[in-house]
């Protein structure tokens, strides 16, 4: 039997599934795809999350499409961040290419082009379905991990939420936060006092700032009504095709906070709102996070470990979590040790530290008899990748340099007329697109401020009233004891006379 052989075998064995799974392309040996040695992935393991790295310009964002269009086919819904605004294009088919023909000639697939069916939200004013969450649904631990505050300052933060919550104060916006915040510390002072204990104003200033840091980012558009209800990601079109779900963030690269707050907001919300699935043979939701660096860069310990947390329990809701970055070192060792799925693309040795870094990529994927790892992550082309996925029963497939299948879709951003179809059939814009501004803490507390300054001017001017009252009575009392006549007739001597002479009368 040939080496080449031996390597076919190699592959067919690693990679034998019973169940239903997705073909990522074929295995490569000496630089070629041995074709039909399929590399697929189990759809029973890809609720146990999985990376996507590689430099700029290898085909991350395509193997991203790749995986996406084969869940949805398979009736799984998908949700992706579209960061570089190139994801949109999914929504129509692959116009074809003869590169794209011969590719698929060598891994033994027949290329089919197709559109699918895409949802577009936003986060900012961009078009798309409007995504927001209310503050009292993201809970008063999550917005302090959020803001980065100390232990006194959280705890603050705990005591504002419980005091909305005993006076049914609504919490919808950063607006009725800071209301409640600065009435803490001002008109209501002595009522939190009382019910609540001091509450320090240097405190209340630090999370205030915070909050306007964060607003700065553009977070007082996401948070706000309609809540997005996250069932609306697990919708399948009518020929039982998962919905992907496109969220344009273009506009928010250089807002990491904001994308972090929203990331942790949905997963927690997800976490919360979707049933346990236990070891399904499926995943409900697959959730691709582009540059996945933006989460982790200058989060907190405390966010860091929120994450981890998430990432190690949202498993068994069904939920995948894939990161897509240029390093493997840009996600946390702690969630890089829950990844299941690794398609590395190549990784360019320029300087020292990228030599290292390529090393200790090497060090993360099981040895392999047909390579030489650190070598070939270097030698990689456009669309290929080392792939080490899960079989079956939760054991490491064999190391497989892979020959990665085209998008079935177009590798470009839709047109604005594109665009404009797709918003104009989506039945969410509706259901989200309207601004509610009700009643809430905001208002709630400016009324009752409003009124108890109302009641004080009341009071003032009853005051005022009495004062004037007293002051007009008093004098009065001055005015008559000053008078000469009055001083005669009340005077002793005169009542003495009158009565002396009335006696004489009298007699």
């Amino acid at each position: 039997m040939s080496t080449t052989e031996k390597f076919f075998e190699h592959i067919e064995k690693g990679y034998t599934t019973k169940g239903d799974f997705i073909t990522m392309g074929a295995g490569m040996f000496n630089g070629e795809a041995v074709t039909n040695a399929f590399v697929k992935v189990p759809l029973k393991t890809l609720n146990r999350h999985g990376l996507i790295a590689g430099a700029t310009g290898t085909g991350k964002t395509k193997t991203l499409q790749v995986i996406a269009e084969n869940l949805s086919d398979k009736g799984i819904p998908v949700l992706l961040m579209d960061l570089k605004g190139d994801l949109s294009g999914i929504a129509q088919p692959s116009p074809g290419h003869p590169k794209i023909d011969e590719r698929h000639e060598k891994i033994g697939l027949p290329f089919e082009a197709k559109g699918f069916p895409v949802e577009i939200l936003s986060l900012s004013e961009q078009n798309g379905v409007r995504l927001r969450a209310t503050v009292s649904e993201f809970g008063p631990v999550l917005l302090s991990r959020i803001l980065d505050l100390t232990v006194t300052q959280e705890g603050i933060v705990a005591v504002v939420f419980k005091y909305c919550d005993d006076n049914k104060l609504p919490l919808l916006d950063l607006k009725d936060f800071k209301k409640v915040l600065q009435y803490a510390t001002g008109e209501g002072k002595k009522e939190f006092q009382e019910a609540y204990g001091r509450i320090s104003t240097s405190s209340t200033g630090t999370i205030l700032r915070k909050i306007i840091e964060l607003e700065q980012q553009g977070a007082d558009l996401f948070f706000g009504e309609k809540s997005f209800e996250v069932d609306d990601l697990v919708r399948i079109d009518e020929n039982g095709r998962g919905y992907i779900n496109i969220i344009r963030l273009t506009d928010i690269q250089d807002r990491p906070k904001l994308f972090s707050t929203f990331m942790l907001s949905l997963l927690a919300e997800i976490y919360a709102t979707f049933p346990e699935q236990g070891d399904s043979d499926r995943p409900e939701l697959v959730l691709f996070i582009d540059e996945a660096h933006l989460i982790f860069k200058e989060a907190s310990k405390a966010l860091l470990d929120q994450i981890e947390s998430i990432v190690k329990l949202i498993r068994s809701k069904g939920i995948g979590l894939y990161f897509v970055t240029q390093n493997p070192t840009d996600v946390p060792d702690d969630v890089l040790a829950q990844l299941g799925l690794k398609v590395q693309h190549a990784l360019r040795a320029f300087t020292a530290k990228d030599r290292k870094a390529i090393k200790l990529t090497a060090e993360n994927y099981p040895d392999s008899e047909f390579y030489d790892t650190k070598e070939v992550l270097t030698s990689l082309g456009i669309g290929e990748a080392l792939i080490s996925a899960l079989d079956e029963k939760g054991r490491p497939t064999p190391l497989a340099a892979t020959l990665l299948r085209a998008p079935m879709s177009r590798m470009d951003v839709l047109t604005n007329a594109e665009l404009k179809e797709v918003l104009g059939k989506s039945k969410l814009i509706k259901k989200y697109n309207e601004d509610i501004d009700r009643e809430s803490a905001y208002e709630i507390l400016n009324e009752k401020i409003e009124k108890a300054e109302k009641e004080a001017e009341k009071e003032e001017e009853r005051e005022r009233k009495r004062k004037a009252s007293s002051r007009s009575r008093s004098s009065s009392r001055r005015s008559t004891r000053m008078n000469p006549v009055v001083k005669v007739l009340t005077s002793a001597t005169f009542i003495r006379g009158v009565l002396g002479v009335l006696k004489k009368v009298i007699r």
